[in-house]
């Protein structure tokens, strides 16, 4: 008979999952273990995965949006996105080089960032809530990595695990958001000096403003809100591509800019 509580089980979980990011060894699949676990007590886990985290000194500065492409949804099985919690130990700038002994499993997606100058609380919030809210946008890499053994994730695993957040590389420019068409812009991902991605930002939940107004209005439900000078990942623009020591990407988006990264 088991008689762990579900406290016990969510702080047993995410002590796993912290050991396994510290550790650099990938674990098995909490679903494996826990079949029954909810997307709920996955959002618990990771909650309190990153209260070990700021127990070690990192700082939150921004929140990344998850699974918004609807094949991404369809794989996993469900009919929304998901979010994790971005600290200051995860950022890089554009040109560094990122070691391949500080992940796991790693794979790079190219995005647009925003970058916010009010405070948004939803429910409730419109995309014009979002673009008054916001400074500005930049082109970025996300560095997704799974602490779950080979990527055999459900949508409870790759939630508790942080949204499956490695790091994230922003871009040089800042651009204003109103001179955009953040639908219709093109984006290009090179590694090694040939195109592996091609997308638009219509490939994240038809926009990528939607995605961040989607985040605020669930955060919001949640009694949790988006802060001035958050950075908010909106969710990819094409497909994934795995990384190892030695690549070097680069990426473009129309009319926002460029971001680059290498690994080492």
């Amino acid at each position: 008979m088991n008689t762990t509580s579900p406290g016990e089980q969510t702080d047993a979980l995410a002590h796993a999952l912290y050991r396994a990011l510290r550790d650099g060894v990938a674990i098995d699949p909490l679903t494996g273990h826990h079949p029954a676990l909810s997307i709920e007590d996955a959002y618990a886990i990771q909650q309190r995965l990153l209260a070990l985290r700021i127990q070690d000194g990192e700082k939150i500065i921004g929140k990344k949006i998850g699974v918004t492409s609807r094949a991404v949804m369809d794989m996993l099985g469900v009919g929304q996105p998901d979010f994790g919690l971005l600290t200051d130990t995860m950022v890089y700038s554009t040109g560094d080089a990122i070691p391949m002994r500080t992940l796991i499993q790693p794979k790079a997606e190219g995005e647009i960032a925003f970058v916010l100058k009010h405070d948004l609380m939803g429910p409730g919030l419109t995309a014009a809530d979002v673009l008054r809210a916001t400074e500005g946008v930049m082109a970025c890499f996300e560095i997704v990595d799974s602490r779950i053994k080979d990527w055999k994730i459900r949508i409870q695993d790759t939630v508790a695990d942080n949204a499956s957040c490695g790091v994230f590389v922003l871009g040089s420019s800042l651009v204003d958001v109103r001179s955009l068409d953040l639908v219709t812009c093109g984006m290009v991902l090179e590694k090694n000096g040939e195109v592996a991605v091609t997308g638009a930002g219509a490939a994240t939940m038809n926009s990528p403003v939607n995605a961040v107004v989607w985040l605020a209005n669930t955060l919001g439900r949640l009694g949790m809100g988006l802060k001035a000078g958050e950075i908010v990942l909106s969710g990819a623009l094409g497909a994934m591509v795995p990384v190892k020591a030695g690549d070097n990407l680069r990426m473009s988006i129309s009319g926002i800019g460029s971001c680059a990264v290498r690994f080492t």
